[in-house]
């Protein structure tokens, strides 16, 4: 759709903000159906000690609050990084119609790289998606932050 790419940057951005608090630079946005953006949020594992503060676990409760209700039918979640498990549960238990995601995780990817959660046909609500939108950006923010964290560590 001619709208992802401009909300994916909408994602990248709050990928920034995690990046410069030393997070893992992951960044979400969720758009209701008339695209307008109910959420946007980004990692912050790191600074709530929290292991569930993923970008889109983040984003989905704020999204919940925003429109008083769990339930984000007919909803849009781009985030710039393939969904590990617990956040595609957490994007199929709050309905989210659409996914969008930037880079593959082929290490925790739960869409398709080591999973295929959000569309097993056994569950009881299936999401569509699409891949690879700004997937080059997403993966340079990743492979930058990795790469001066191993440059500190050393």
């Amino acid at each position: 759709m001619k709208d992802d790419e401009k909300f994916m940057r909408l994602a990248i951005e709050q990928a920034l903000m995690a990046g410069r608090l030393g997070e893992v630079p992951i960044g979400a946005v969720i758009t209701d159906s008339s695209d307008k953006v109910i959420s946007s949020a980004y990692n912050l594992r790191e600074t709530t000690n929290d292991p569930t503060a993923h970008a889109e676990v983040v984003a989905i409760k704020k999204a919940s609050q925003n429109i008083n209700s769990w339930r984000l039918e007919r909803c849009t979640l781009y985030v710039t990084l393939e969904p590990c498990v617990m956040c595609i549960g957490a994007i199929v238990l709050s309905r989210i119609s659409r996914l969008v995601f930037g880079a593959r995780d082929p290490k925790a990817g739960a869409v398709l790289s080591l999973y295929k959660i959000g569309t097993d046909n056994k569950l009881n609500h299936s999401i569509d998606y699409r891949e690879g939108v700004c997937a080059e950006d997403c993966s340079r923010l990743l492979k930058e932050f990795f790469a001066a964290l191993r440059v500190r560590h050393d």
